[in-house]
């Protein structure tokens, strides 16, 4: 009776092996449920990410305004009514008596259309 037990309980282990340890058990399911739900936080932020651009490809289809918006935040570029001026704030923390240099000079321009950065093409 005794070795009819010890026969019936590793039958029930290598029962078990399969369900716990095997190609489909329950520790391979545990790792890709991980995989998953990391995958599905990286899809949420790339959808997050596509749908800003959906809106600024939407705002550049529609008119001009998103445009001059990049024109003059990313390339520096003013109209030909306005005037471009530039402060450095390292100008008032210097000195007295210190010499000014090239960085903390007040910049001033006026254009006649929308260009780019004119003190740096030297107007």
């Amino acid at each position: 009776m005794r070795l009819l037990t010890l026969c019936l309980a590793g039958l029930l282990a290598l029962i078990q092996y399969p369900l716990w340890l095997g190609k489909g058990g329950w520790l391979r399911v545990w790792e890709l449920d991980r995989q998953l739900e990391a995958q599905q936080i990286r899809n949420r932020g790339l959808a997050a990410r596509n749908a800003s651009l959906e809106g600024e490809v939407g705002d550049l289809r529609q008119g001009l305004l998103a445009v001059e918006e990049r024109a003059r935040y990313e390339l520096g570029m003013v109209r030909s009514d306005e005037v471009f001026i530039q402060i450095d704030d390292a100008r008032a923390q210097r000195t007295p008596g210190q010499a000014p240099d090239a960085a903390g000079q007040v910049r001033v321009a006026s254009t006649d259309r929308l260009t780019a950065d004119a003190p740096a093409r030297g107007r």
